[in-house]
């Protein structure tokens, strides 16, 4: 069984690391089946968070506020990882937004993790849901605050351990799979989109609901889009 390795959970603003962003970082290193140490941050997205994320996770806009932006952190987040193997639920999800932002400051992420979800699918086949909630009242484990990120890293771990017990021989346990997540550094907001989108803003009386200057080429081009499609290109 794989002794020592980092717990990892994010809370972030959607699915998708191409455009949603991580707001809450929660990290446990454990060795020898132990938390030796434990990382936990609050993350400002520079976007206003959806109503749905409030509601799941139960962190507000008013709680992010002055929090440091994901750039600013990035590197202590690496530093605290370091070589050491990830574990956590669909492990791949926190990865790609991780790696995002690693690839975003110039820095790179090493690839090795351990995915509690595809272990579940083999270990417990019987199991009528595989999400983490429901695994963690199978095996009568106290989740904590459930979508939070360090109780939910903590979770995981834990569903590791427990899953371990079941079935030790599972190839899972002893070897780190490759974390495999193609990534392009985003370009930042161009001026013209800058004095196009503000115009956009203005004639048609709406307010922008992310910082503009946290914008990516992307982020602006998909926001003009939108406004457009729904007031019509009338600047």
């Amino acid at each position: 069984m794989i002794d020592n390795y980092i717990a990892l959970d994010l809370e972030t603003t959607g699915l998708n690391p191409a455009r949603d962003r991580i707001i809450e970082i929660g990290m446990a290193r454990i060795e020898n089946g132990n938390v030796v140490k434990s990382y936990d941050r609050l993350i400002d997205p520079g976007v206003v968070l959806a109503e749905r994320i409030t509601e799941l996770t139960g962190i507000t806009n008013d709680m992010l506020k002055g929090k440091p932006v994901i750039s600013e952190v990035i590197a202590e987040i690496l530093e605290f990882i370091g070589d050491t193997p990830i574990l956590g639920h669909n492990i791949i999800f926190d990865y790609s937004f991780l790696k995002k932002a690693a690839v975003n400051a110039g820095l790179t992420i090493q690839g090795k993790g351990i995915d509690t979800l595809k272990i579940a699918r083999r270990v417990v086949p019987e199991t009528e849901h595989k999400n983490l909630d429901y695994l963690c009242a199978y095996y009568q484990i106290d989740p904590g605050h459930s979508h939070r990120a360090l109780d939910d890293a903590l979770s995981a771990s834990a569903l590791f351990q427990k899953m371990y017990e079941v079935k030790p021989e599972d190839s899972g346990f002893d070897q780190p799979m490759e974390l495999i997540y193609a990534v392009k550094k985003d370009a930042p907001i161009t001026a013209a989109q800058k004095r196009y989108l503000l115009a956009l803003l203005a004639h048609n009386q709406l307010e922008l609901e992310e910082e503009l200057e946290s914008m990516t080429k992307s982020d602006a081009s998909r926001k003009i889009d939108q406004i457009i499609s729904q007031y019509g290109k009338n600047t």
